[in-house]
């Protein structure tokens, strides 16, 4: 019996009748022959951490576009973050770590620079539209390489359907999406609040009291009272959830940061600005499609067309999207 065989033989033991089984995988679309060490989870989460589209991730906004700071999260940060937050709720649950970790480090591989609002200039001037969740399925569909000759990183079908279903209405169909799903928010919520105190946007008395009062007036208390209501309420359960309190609550505290962070014009000073350097690079590289690198203009050249722009534009780091904007607009001169 070989290393991956006991680990499997182990999940069948250790977890819950409700946990995703890697024996029990649905596989993936093209088939492989099986690793001898590592699970089907395993390798999924393996071939994500090694991909170009993680490693960009670090010089990827998450709120603010331009911090004055070395402590404000970027993309990369609170991908690391969801993925903490859904190994403790799985591990309590009994439920699948490898498969949770890999969905978590795989849900935002498809973001924009420039955080969420890069996602909304693509989506204005894209034919198509644009989300983020779709791109990251993408990525590892499409646009990401595993070996020589390879398209796509061919993940498990639990993978690619936790991180399309992570945003929107689906819900995945394990409980292992279910959990990144909701650790997604938890995450970005509460460490979102952290930065827009940090950032002078919002102080901790803006934050309706009733709220910190249930839930608690620190990050870390916050984040540990969601996470144990969360799993006290969902074992047993098809469906990861929170008690009917503090889903109100969590609900309230969301539609909060809406209102004074994520649509503040202090923390989005800068987000028009950013959103009209999407619009011109999207707009130049679909007129002159050779100025993109040959692996994205070879793309260009065998499909859509506009969909390759896209594609190159979603991929750019914030300050790889300056930097091309800087080189294609701005004389040298003036730099």
């Amino acid at each position: 019996m070989s290393i991956r065989e006991k680990t499997e033989a182990l999940e069948h033991q250790i977890l819950s009748e409700r946990a995703t089984k890697a024996s029990e995988s649905r596989g993936r679309v093209l088939e492989e022959e099986n690793c001898e060490i590592r699970t089907i989870f395993q390798r999924d989460r393996d071939r994500i951490i090694h991909s170009k589209s993680f490693r960009r991730l670090k010089h990827k906004t998450q709120v603010f576009l331009s911090p004055e700071g070395d402590h404000y999260r970027t993309r990369l940060t609170h991908t690391l973050e969801v993925s903490q937050i859904s190994r403790t709720i799985s591990r309590a649950l009994r439920l699948n770590e490898d498969l949770t970790e890999a969905i978590a480090l795989g849900h935002d591989l498809g973001h924009t620079p420039f955080g969420h609002c890069g996602e909304y200039a693509l989506n204005q001037i894209h034919l198509g539209g644009f989300e983020h969740n779709v791109q990251s399925l993408r990525v590892v569909d499409v646009l990401e390489k595993h070996g020589e000759g390879q398209v796509g990183l061919n993940l498990s079908h639990e993978v690619r359907d936790g991180i399309l279903n992570h945003r929107g209405s689906e819900l995945p169909f394990t409980m292992e999406g279910q959990v990144v799903k909701v650790s997604d928010r938890i995450a970005y919520i509460n460490h979102d609040i952290d930065d827009a105190i940090r950032a002078g946007v919002i102080a901790v008395d803006d934050i309706p009291k009733k709220h910190l009062e249930l839930l608690g007036y620190g990050h870390s208390q916050r984040i540990n009272y969601l996470i144990v209501d969360m799993i006290e309420q969902s074992i047993g359960s098809n469906r990861v959830k929170f008690s009917p309190d503090v889903d109100r609550a969590f609900l309230d505290l969301r539609h909060f940061m809406f209102d004074r962070v994520y649509l503040n014009l202090e923390a989005k000073r800068e987000e028009a600005k950013a959103m009209a350097l999407i619009k011109t690079l999207y707009e130049y590289f679909r007129d002159h499609p050779q100025a993109m690198p040959e692996e994205a203009y070879e793309e260009y050249l065998e499909g859509d067309y506009a969909i390759a722009v896209k594609d190159y534009v979603a991929g750019m780091t914030d300050r790889y999207a300056v930097q091309k904007y800087k080189e294609i607009f701005v004389p040298n001169f003036w730099v």
